[in-house]
């Protein structure tokens, strides 16, 4: 068991720790005269593309088909002109907004040899007027002028984020889909209870497995059967909560067979490694691993704000208050956070955390309770991070065998 354990460790804090996500400025040096500069302004219909071509002194606009290999004819072409113009370019660098496309092109451009990055929309400085103009060309010309600072290095103009792999894209979807099939599941509970509601029929619980047969005999207050048109709605409930439940049961059972057929590989093991903390199980683990400490993230800092749970302070002149959360990051990772740390008050009693919420709240009022959550949720999540970076375990943090973490 113990030689095990330190195998798991050793791996997670040798492998698991990938190169730190630093995105806040470019680290190449910039050569306006060999540097082909495009900003992408992307739509479902159209792309407008904004460069910035050495020799030449007018700055190109071109509309383009939603088409990526007529994004790449169009800057091989400013290329020519500029070699026309007596400029050789070395270097293409691209940048998009992030939004509905993802990163697919990112990863296409970067394996035509054109450097590509994907811009926070919320990291670009925008005019606070009431009104303000605001046009495709207007973001093209705002998007170049926040990547120009960036290629220079200089902090502020915009950020980054970080291009996934396909593979690491991929392995995200289990969670989000099973996140997705949760919610639905609880809608189809409450739609179905509100029906019976509606009749005046209380107590009946959907999630049995015998539910659906129980409809037949359930009865009004006066009396009567359900009405035909609402049986035959409930059915349909019934039946699309049941489908909704073996596909849940269907995810985690995959999610369980991936665990034990590579056990040893990065994620899994720290999967696994976290999985071990009591309190914490594998889905909250899992999601974790591959929404945020499989990033790389460079330092604590980095890690909580990604996470959103950084305060927003608001200071002007002698003004000092709190804004509260930033909110600003995964806000899947900040729900889940929260849940666990609530989750910590009950299974982690000895734990330093823990002792250290309590004895913060001891006497306190339930609002105080509410905002050292947070602070609890951050500092679970920084300790969390670094038990799967390094595999020291938090003081205090009662841990299960490695064993029942694949069972």
């Amino acid at each position: 068991m113990a030689r095990r354990h330190r195998t798991l460790s050793d791996r997670s804090s040798a492998d698991f720790y990938t190169v730190p996500n630093d995105s806040d400025r470019c680290r190449t040096a910039l050569n306006t005269e060999t540097t082909l500069i495009a900003v992408i302004e992307l739509s479902q219909s159209s792309w407008l593309t904004a460069a910035i071509v050495p020799g030449l002194e007018r700055n190109p606009l071109k509309k383009l088909a939603v088409d990526e290999a007529g994004l790449l004819r169009q800057l091989e072409r400013w290329r020519e002109e500029a070699a026309k113009a007596g400029r050789r370019i070395t270097r293409i660098a691209v940048a998009f907004e992030a939004g509905r496309d993802g990163f697919w092109l990112a990863r296409w451009l970067r394996a035509r040899g054109v450097e590509a990055d994907v811009i926070h929309p919320t990291s670009v400085a925008v005019s606070r007027e009431h009104r303000r103009a605001k046009t495709d060309r207007l973001d093209t010309e705002l998007l170049k002028r926040a990547f120009l600072g960036w290629l220079r290095g200089e902090a502020g103009h915009c950020s980054m984020a970080a291009v996934p792999t396909l593979e690491a894209e991929d392995a995200r979807r289990p969670n989000r889909e099973r996140e997705a099939l949760v919610a639905e599941r609880t809608r189809a509970i409450n739609r179905i209870r509100g029906c019976l509601a509606r009749l005046g029929i209380r107590g009946f619980k959907p999630t049995l497995r015998r539910a659906p047969e129980r409809l037949e005999g359930l009865r009004t207050p006066e009396g009567d059967a359900i009405p035909p048109n609402t049986l035959s709605e409930l059915r349909r409930d019934m039946a699309r909560l049941r489908l909704i439940r073996d596909q849940i049961q269907e995810l985690e059972f995959a999610r369980m067979e991936r665990l034990e057929a590579a056990p040893e590989s990065r994620l899994n093991a720290a999967v696994r490694l976290l999985a071990r903390v009591i309190g914490l199980g594998v889905e909250t683990a899992d999601m974790l691993v591959h929404e945020i400490l499989s990033r790389g993230l460079r330092d604590r800092r980095a890690v909580a704000r990604y996470a959103g749970l950084t305060g927003a302070p608001d200071e002007s002149g002698a003004r000092r208050r709190e804004k509260g959360l930033a909110k600003a990051g995964n806000a899947r990772v900040r729900r889940g956070m929260i849940q666990l740390a609530w989750r910590f008050l009950i299974f982690q009693k000895q734990s330093a955390l823990v002792q250290w919420y309590q004895a913060r709240t001891v006497d306190a009022r339930p609002g105080t309770r509410k905002t050292l959550i947070v602070a609890l949720a951050r500092k679970l999540l920084l300790a969390l991070w670094r038990f799967a970076t390094t595999g020291q375990p938090p003081a205090g943090f009662a841990l299960r065998s490695a064993v029942t973490v694949a069972g």
